[in-house]
Parts: structure tokens; sequence; C-alpha cells
């Protein structure tokens, strides 16, 4: 566990400490805990309200008595089974592509969050739920793991969760990729992600049990899912320059 890490220090993390995990997450995109020090930071209401939105949600109950999400997105024997073509099967080739697994969430938000203020069990387990679908939001959503498609998964999650958080990484995020990149139109990506995120149906609210073994298109169909013309568009624009740079050095050096 990192030195002064919320994890670590005994805590809650303050606005102080989310400004810090920014620049630390702009400095190492790759460092997911810094993300999730930033949301518990500055999502205290957010969390509470989106939670009690969950306990009004028609598949509530159903949900509360299943096994945990995690059970079915690292089952990849399972995964790799389902049909071609459906969001389960995507799903794992997404994960094989990017070399990650569904537990890489789950260290980074042990690292990160320090899981001090006071929740029911039940609570809890509806944030983790959150946490461990963000890849299975990527794959539904056409947003790559590019820092660009980050941003704007991240605008749709806003939307959905509305933790003000997103939008600070968003806001800073947003203006270091636009310094590294001009001339793209990075921030009409991220609003289109934005726009995404308040016509779908409420993922949070979802059976991906369900969902999972059906054909991706039927199931970003049935979840009122657009594909994101304006990201692709500039994905498939700055593919010239090697694709959209994050780091400072690598910019430089072209």
């Amino acid at each position: 566990m990192a030195e002064n890490s919320p994890a670590s220090s005994g805590k809650v993390p303050s606005l102080y400490d989310a400004f810090v995990a920014v620049k630390r997450l702009i400095a190492d995109k790759e460092d997911t805990s810094q993300v999730f020090t930033i949301l518990e930071a500055l999502g205290k209401r957010s969390s509470e309200k989106s939670w009690k939105k969950f306990k009004k949600h028609p598949n509530y109950s159903m949900l509360r008595e299943q096994p945990p999400l995690m059970n079915f997105l690292c089952d990849k024997k399972w995964l790799s089974s389902l049909p071609e073509g459906s969001l389960g099967h995507h799903y794992y080739e997404f994960l094989q592509r990017e070399n990650i697994s569904a537990e890489g969430l789950v260290e980074a938000s042990e690292k990160g969050f320090s899981g001090l203020r006071p929740l029911t069990d039940e609570a809890v387990e509806f944030h983790q739920r959150q946490r461990d679908a963000h890849d299975l939001w990527h794959v539904l959503s056409g947003y790559g793991r590019d820092a660009l498609g980050e941003l704007c998964l991240l605008a749709v999650t806003y939307r959905l969760l509305g933790n003000p958080g997103l939008l600070l990484i968003i806001l800073f995020g947003g203006r270091h990729i636009k310094k590294l990149n001009p001339g793209y139109k990075f921030w009409s990506a991220i609003v289109e992600g934005f726009r995404h995120g308040e016509l779908m149906v409420w993922l949070p609210g979802v059976d991906w049990k369900e969902v999972l073994p059906r054909p991706i298109n039927e199931a970003r169909s049935m979840l009122n899912i657009q594909m994101p013309a304006i990201y692709q568009d500039v994905v498939k624009a700055t593919q010239k320059q090697g694709g959209i740079h994050f780091d400072e050095q690598m910019s430089a050096a072209e």
C-alpha cells in the first residue's frame, strides 16, 4: 500500500487530497487508485443519492439476491463460452486484448479508497457493483481505454451517478489532452458522452447476468446506448500522429 494513500492515512480524503490525486493521475493515467481517492473525497452526497435511487429501482430486490457481479465478470470460462457477438463474449475479448482483469479495479480501489465513511453493507455492495462494471460499460458504450475514451466514459458515468469528482477529472484531463493534441474536437467528444449518458437506461439497475449473453447490438438497443460518432472520428483522425498523446515526453518527441 502506497505511503500517504487514503487507505493508509486513517482519514477520509479531503478536497485538498482530491486535487493532489488529480495531479498524480495526470502524471500517470494508469494509476487508477487516484480516481477512487477523488470520488471518495467529493462523492458523499452523490453516493447517497444514487444508493437511494437504486433502492427504489424495480430490479433492487432481485439484484440484491444475486451473487456479486464480480462472480460473472471473473468467470472467463463462462464468458468465453457465450455466443460470438454477445456482450459477454465482447467483454471477454476486451479483457484479453487490453491485458486487464476485472480484479484490477478492485486492487486500485483498495489502494485509493479509505472506506472510513459509515455505509451499510448493502450500500458498499452497490458501489462495488458500479466499480466492477466500469470495463463492461467501456464495451457497451464503444469507448476505448485511451485517454479520451476514459474521459468520455467518465462523462457518461457522471450522468448516471452524479459524482462531482468525475467532473474534476474530466476538466483537468480534458485540458491536458487538448494541450498535447491541439486541433482535435476533444471537448465535443466529451460533451457527446454527457449527452449519451443522459439518454441511457440507468445502468446501475441493469441485470447484467441476463444481458451478458445477449447480442451486443441488442443489448445496446434495449439500454438506449448510442455509438460515440464524434469520439470515433477523433480517434481515427489522431491515428496519423500515433494516437492520442497523454504523456508530455512522448508528445515532445514527435
